[in-house]
This record gives C-alpha cells, sequence and structure tokens, in this order.
C-alpha cells in the first residue's frame, strides 16, 4: 500500500492510530504512507546484523541497535523513516515510547524486499544522509551484497567482503556472508 497525496507527519501519526492499522508496520516517505511487509528472509538477516551489532555494543557500550523504530528529522514534515535496524550512538540514548524518535539513526540499514526498488532504495540512502544520518547500508539478498553509504564515499561489499562500520564503529568487522548465512 502506498497513498498518492502529500501526507504529513500529522496526518501519519494520526493514520497510524486507526484500529484497522494497528500492529501493521508502515513509513512516511516523502509524503507517501508506505506499508511495509517484512519476509523470513528479511527478518532472519535483520537479526544476523542486529546480533552483530548488539555484540558489539556489549563489548563497546556506546549506544543501542533497533529493529524497526521509528525516526524522523525535527523539521521534516514529510517523512517518517522505518530503518529495518538502526544503530543509535551516545553515552545516553532515550528509550522514545511513543511516536517517532526526533533525531535520525547513525547508522540505518535497509534490506531490500521483493517489491523494493533499488533506484527507491538508493534515493532512500541519500535522504537518510541529507538528514543526519552517517551510514546507510542497503542489504540486496538477491545479490547477496550490501551496499555502503556515507556523505563521502559509496561502496559494495560482496559476498566475501566485510562490513567494516567506519566511520563510526572503531574495530566493527561483519563478513558480509554472515549476514545471510545462519
Amino acid at each position: 500500500m502506498t497513498t498518492e497525496s502529500n501526507i504529513t507527519t500529522a496526518d501519519f501519526e494520526a493514520f497510524l492510530r486507526r484500529a484497522e492499522n494497528l500492529g501493521r508496520h508502515f513509513e512516511l516517505y516523502q509524503g507517501k504512507i508506505v506499508e511495509k511487509m517484512p519476509t523470513v528472509e528479511h527478518g532472519f538477516i535483520a537479526l544476523n546484523i542486529g546480533a552483530a551489532l548488539r555484540q558489539y555494543l556489549k563489548q563497546n557500550p556506546i549506544g543501542i541497535a533497533t529493529v524497526k523504530s521509528c525516526h524522523r528529522s525535527p523539521n521534516d514534515e514529510l517523512n517518517d523513516y522505518l530503518p529495518d535496524v538502526a544503530l543509535l550512538l551516545g553515552p545516553a540514548v532515550p528509550l522514545v515510547r511513543k511516536g517517532a524518535a526526533l533525531f535520525m539513526p547513525d547508522l540505518a540499514v535497509e534490506i531490500k524486499s521483493p517489491d523494493d526498488s533499488l533506484r527507491q532504495m538508493r534515493e532512500k540512502a541519500s535522504s537518510y544522509l541529507e538528514r543526519g544520518t552517517q551510514l546507510v547500508w542497503l542489504v540486496l539478498p538477491a545479490q547477496q551484497i550490501v551496499e555502503v553509504y556515507t556523505a563521502n564515499d559509496e561502496s559494495v561489499m560482496g559476498i566475501d567482503g566485510v562490513l567494516t562500520g567506519d566511520p563510526i564503529l572503531a574495530r566493527f568487522a561483519l563478513f558480509v556472508k554472515e549476514v545471510f548465512e545462519g
């Protein structure tokens, strides 16, 4: 489901409170409501990445990792992001209990679903970076690659590559094959 008109974040919050939308996953992107329909593969990959980040954060307590947490740039009325996995850095990250966090994640991970357009995913990666996210990973399961984006660089990590977390995670390493394998 995708809406066709410009929806504001206030309209989006009202939409989320409707009984028929409870328990479903929606994101507001460029003024359009998009329903996110994660698959088992999607959840499996998100868990693999989230577990690696969690392990790193246990040894380096510099923030928290989340899945499906809503984020919004404070003055952005047309976007409410719902990254598949997010990393939030800082000594006291606020655990927002209602609504979107009014800050962007330091790392946003988006996992391609069968219906996602790669062009739109790349546009979203740029949008994250423009709003303050420092690192974006686009995970492409069919190709078993991860596209890595920072403000100054883009790269592609194949199945034999290593995600390092640069520039925000010192000494972090996750083999790309571990993203896709059990």
